[in-house]
C-alpha cells in the first residue's frame, strides 16, 4: 500500500475503532503528520500495512487520550488552587 493509502487507512480505522467524525479522525492524523509520526513509514513502503495502521491507529487514540486526561488533571488542579486562594487556604505547594 502506499503511503497515501495507509494515512487514509489509519483514518478509517480511528473511525471505526472509536467512533471519531471524519473530521477528528482527519486532524488526528494531520498532527500526527505534522509531528512526524509517520517519518519513517514514508521512509520504508514496507511498514505501509493493514497491520502497522491498526497499530498506530490505536497509539494516536491513546496517546489523545492520555493528552486530554492530563489537561483535565491540570485544569482541576488550577481550579482547587482558584478555590483555595478565595478561601484563604494554602494551595498545598
Amino acid at each position: 500500500m502506499t503511503y497515501e493509502e495507509f494515512l487514509d487507512e489509519v483514518t478509517t480505522l480511528l473511525t471505526e475503532l472509536y467512533d471519531l467524525d471524519d473530521a477528528a479522525a482527519i486532524k488526528l492524523v494531520v498532527d500526527a503528520q505534522e509531528a512526524e509520526f509517520f517519518s519513517l513509514h514514508d521512509d520504508l513502503p514496507a511498514m505501509c500495512t493493514p497491520e502497522q495502521a491498526k497499530l498506530d491507529a490505536v497509539t494516536l487514540f491513546e496517546q489523545k487520550q492520555n493528552k486530554q486526561r492530563t489537561q483535565a488533571k491540570q485544569q482541576q488542579r488550577q481550579q482547587q488552587r482558584t478555590i483555595a486562594k478565595k478561601a484563604g487556604k494554602p494551595s498545598g505547594k
